[in-house]
């Protein structure tokens, strides 16, 4: 059984599910679009009682180039995107995250930000020796707010994980599985599919009750992980995102030179330290209304759960 919806293509054969990206031409960049259907795909092979695994996969040269840079620029300029952004970007990764089904990824080509992201939030990585896996948010001026600094120092520990998220810089295929990047190499990008469909299939054959409670179990850190990590980041990310040096990497990305960097600024930071500051002292003064990542709307006074972000000022989106 298959069906696809624009950029994502979901297929079932027998116990095992797999979700496709396939936007080849647009090397399987995530837009918002891919967001909503990637959330309902999951979602779905999650309410089919008849299967035990999945495989995350895609098409074309690269398994995905990470977020859009158009929807990018459009975020950059339009604080209605941006809300957009936040409001997609929390589902996808729990829906990852929370799946009972234990997930394999099929990384046949490069991997780059939320593509990675994605990945690494999986249960198992087969990769192709030519691959390379990113994460350079930093290098386009963004905070990697949006599930990076979560999977990543759960899979290679918080120092190694500073290394390449405070760089972008790439990490080669062997490297990635002496690292923990990885689970599994095959030699060619062709071998990866076929290699992936086997250790789900290894994972189908096993008590299902057995295999997915012990994938709660061992999810359960990632779930407390995700309460404290994932709003704070996406914050920044967001707040990140306004940034006009995300248009001059861009444009230099796409020109093939060398970004022109600002003097770095500390407006941000400025605003946290005295949002803090405010906070402490119970006072809220011009900070009295803060923005909701999971709603999109400001809420009088601070008052948010402990799920949600309070950092930002609602007049800056």
């Amino acid at each position: 059984m298959s069906h696809s919806e624009s950029g994502v293509l979901v297929t079932i054969e027998g116990p095992i599910g797999q979700i496709t990206l396939n936007r080849p031409d647009s090397h399987n960049a995530i837009t918002h679009q891919m967001h909503a259907e990637l959330t309902s795909a999951l979602r779905s092979l999650e309410e089919n009682r008849d299967l035990r695994a999945v495989v995350l996969a895609s098409t074309g040269r690269v398994f995905s180039a990470g977020g859009d840079f158009d929807l990018i620029l459009q975020q950059q300029a339009d604080p209605v995107e941006r809300a957009r952004a936040a409001r997609l970007a929390r589902p996808l990764f729990i829906a990852v995250a929370d799946s009972r089904l234990p997930i394999v990824t099929a990384l046949h080509g490069d991997s780059v930000g939320l593509g990675t992201t994605l990945a690494l939030c999986t249960d198992a990585i087969v990769a192709a020796r030519t691959v390379r896996i990113s994460d350079p948010h930093v290098v386009i001026g963004l905070a990697a707010g949006d599930g990076g600094c979560i999977v990543w120092p759960q899979s290679v520990g918080l120092l190694r994980a500073k290394r390449h998220l405070l760089t972008g810089d790439r990490v080669a295929a062997e490297d990635a599985l002496a690292m923990g990047l990885v689970t599994d190499l095959v030699n060619t990008p062709e071998e990866v599919l076929p290699a992936a469909r086997a250790v789900a299939q290894r994972i189908a054959s096993l008590p299902p009750q057995a295999v997915q409670s012990t994938k709660r179990t061992l999810n359960q850190g990632l779930r407390h992980r995700i309460e404290e990590v994932f709003d704070f980041g996406l914050a920044l990310e967001i707040e990140t995102m306004a940034t006009e040096d995300i248009i001059e990497a861009i444009s230099a990305f796409k020109q093939k030179r060398k970004p022109i960097r600002a003097r770095a600024g500390t407006e941000i930071y400025r605003r946290l330290r005295y949002e803090a500051s405010q906070q402490k002292s119970g006072s809220h003064g011009v900070f009295s209304q803060h923005w909701s990542l999971h709603s999109g709307v400001a809420s009088e006074g601070g008052r948010q759960s402990r799920n949600q972000c309070a950092w930002l000022r609602s007049p800056g989106h």
